[in-house]
């Protein structure tokens, strides 16, 4: 059924990502299938840019490396059937290229509660939704905030 899933994880809102990665799992433990887990880092404005230390980048890229390579881990995953990566840039761009990257044919996704800033500007997950070329299952944490 599935061979490869992606989940893009929010590492500074593991709640929201904490139920799409439980239910990829189950669904991992049914088909065999590997799981991807990506983390999309936002880019640095330029005019912060004299304001951080010249290894801000790579420490904050081994900060999330070190991150979601611990939410890897305490998945309930045989040894080899969980990778991760970190990318730089915008959200549905990065996780949509990191899908065809992993050839995965399910991405599953967290979300909470659309709000109105969704509603009238979109949401990564909605824009995943409409623009990957695999099944997206879009996984609702009941208890989180809009």
């Amino acid at each position: 059924m599935y061979a490869s899933i992606l989940v893009p994880v929010d590492l500074s809102e593991i709640e929201i990502s904490q139920p799409a990665l439980d239910k990829a799992v189950a669904l991992a433990d049914l088909t065999g299938a590997l799981i991807g887990l990506v983390y999309v880092r936002s880019l640095l404005p330029v005019t912060f840019m004299e304001y951080v230390p010249p290894s801000f980048d790579e420490e904050q890229q081994g900060d999330c490396e070190t991150k979601i390579a611990a939410v890897a881990a305490g998945l309930k995953r045989p040894a080899g059937t969980v990778k991760s990566a970190v990318r730089l840039g915008s959200v549905y761009n990065e996780v949509l290229d990191e899908a065809k990257k992993i050839h995965a044919d399910l991405i599953v996704v967290g979300s909470h509660r659309p709000g109105m800033a969704s509603y009238l500007l979109g949401s990564n997950a909605s824009t995943i939704v409409r623009h990957a070329e695999c099944s997206v299952l879009v996984v609702r944490n009941p208890m989180a905030k809009a």
